[in-house]
């Protein structure tokens, strides 16, 4: 019964990823039908917290989006890659590392990623480099960034155990950095000089590369640098409130003291940056929501809503037999459950989803918090299978074809510089936890 159950759940995952957008959601509200209704297991219950934090955190960067605040970030970023053309290797992927960082979503990469492709080539250095490791740290920042859908859900299942938000971003920011920059080093090193290259001296010979130019931006709105700085100061708050529990208020009821929880803190920080940035700005909204980022975030609170309400209920339901055959493995050795989640996030393609399926499990199997921080990396396993959007406009934003998928599909540009960060993200969170926390 539990391998078919088991079954249900992954045929969800499989058809979701592949239908995409909003399909991993609906094929999860699916998988959860079949488990109550067939199989009889009580249904868990809806993440509405995380659901309604990520709506707050994805509507504040949709005002960004739509008041300049992107444009104006990805101006900043290009006039010091243009300053250091030769070491754009380590500084590209440092760039795409802060936005997300700051911006919690890893999509405003696709603004500075043609920036990174042009600089490049003009400089000589083959683009494959910068742009493989550079998509790569934008999504490792989403796992450092504390307004981020995945740290937001990772907090929510960590807090009641006495974790606070500078737990999580002393061990994540530091150990995906360092990870950051191991996959720079090795991306450093990925194929021939560009000069070299066959692919590309095939192009330039055959006439098929437009020649480079450098297109002249629009001017930004006036109220652009406003709402970057609304942005990073709601930001801040955010880390402050969670760093620090005694700045958010608390009620006496009938003799027992209620503080507010991080999730409103979170929700009402957000939503009013959203309004100062819309009142500043002037932006009509209707702009925010046809915004990529708001479109993409609102698939993704989707995709949470049915495929971590699914697997939870997997989970509960048989929580009997995950205790009795596994536990002694997973906590024996950890990073056995950071394999587990590595692998559920090329399936599901969210980090906010993976934490949310998974993580509950590594909880109810006695995995430290600790540990479980440490392991929090591990869910960047996007770049494995090169069909995720950042990875295909890479590809497409290099003109000269370095950056490529393989012959055999998974030798593509991305694998090394991916794997090397991740295991040392993982690695270095276990050291820094064993030392911090």
């Amino acid at each position: 019964m539990l391998l078919l159950e088991f079954a249900v759940v992954l045929a969800a995952i499989l058809i979701g990823a592949r239908l995409g957008g909003i399909g991993l959601g609906v094929m999860g509200g699916l998988g959860l039908a079949v488990l109550t209704f067939v199989f009889g297991l009580k249904p868990a219950t809806a993440p509405i917290d995380v659901m309604l934090m990520i709506v707050a955190v994805i509507t504040a960067a949709g005002c960004l989006q739509a008041a300049g605040g992107m444009d104006y970030l990805v101006h900043i970023a290009e006039k010091l890659l243009r300053r250091h053309p030769k070491r754009i290797t380590w500084f590209a992927p440092l760039v795409t590392y802060s936005f997300t960082l700051f911006a919690g979503t890893g999509h405003v990469a696709y603004s500075v990623l043609p920036v990174i492709a042009e600089v490049a080539r003009e400089s000589g250095v083959r683009p494959e480099r910068p742009l493989s490791i550079s998509v790569i740290s934008s999504q490792a920042g989403i796992t450092a960034s504390p307004i981020s859908a995945a740290t937001v859900a990772l907090l929510s299942l960590l807090s009641p155990s006495g974790v606070h938000l500078s737990d999580i971003l002393m061990i994540a920011i530091p150990a995906t950095l360092l990870g950051t920059l191991a996959g720079a080093f090795v991306a450093s090193r990925l194929g021939v000089e560009l000069d070299k290259d066959p692919v590309y001296q095939a192009r330039l010979a055959a006439g098929d590369l437009q020649a480079v130019t450098k297109t002249a931006r629009p001017a930004l709105p006036g109220a652009a640098k406003w709402s970057v700085g609304i942005f990073l100061a709601a930001a801040f708050s955010v880390v402050l409130l969670g760093s620090f529990p005694s700045l958010r208020p608390s009620w006496s009821t009938a003799g027992i003291v209620v503080q507010l929880d991080m999730a409103q803190a979170i929700e009402m920080v957000m939503l009013s940056a959203s309004a100062l940035i819309l009142l500043c700005s002037k932006v009509n909204p209707d702009q925010v929501v046809r915004g990529s980022v708001f479109r993409a975030g609102a698939a993704a609170v989707i995709g949470i809503f049915g495929v971590a309400w699914m697997g939870d209920t997997f989970i509960q339901g048989n929580m009997a037999f995950f205790s009795e055959n596994i536990r002694s493995a997973v906590t024996t050795a950890p990073w056995l459950f950071a394999l587990a989640l590595f692998a559920m996030s090329i399936l599901l393609y969210s980090q906010a989803a993976t934490i949310r399926a998974l993580m509950p499990l590594g909880l109810a199997l006695g995995l430290p918090a600790p540990a479980l921080i440490a392991m929090f990396p591990s869910v960047n396993g996007y770049f494995f299978i090169p069909n995720y959007p950042t990875v295909i406009a890479a590809i497409n934003f290099d003109q000269t074809g370095t950056t490529r998928i393989g012959r055999w599909l998974l030798n593509h540009s991305f694998m090394l510089p991916g794997l090397t960060c991740s295991v040392m993200s993982v690695g270095s969170g276990f050291v820094l936890s064993h030392f911090l926390l």
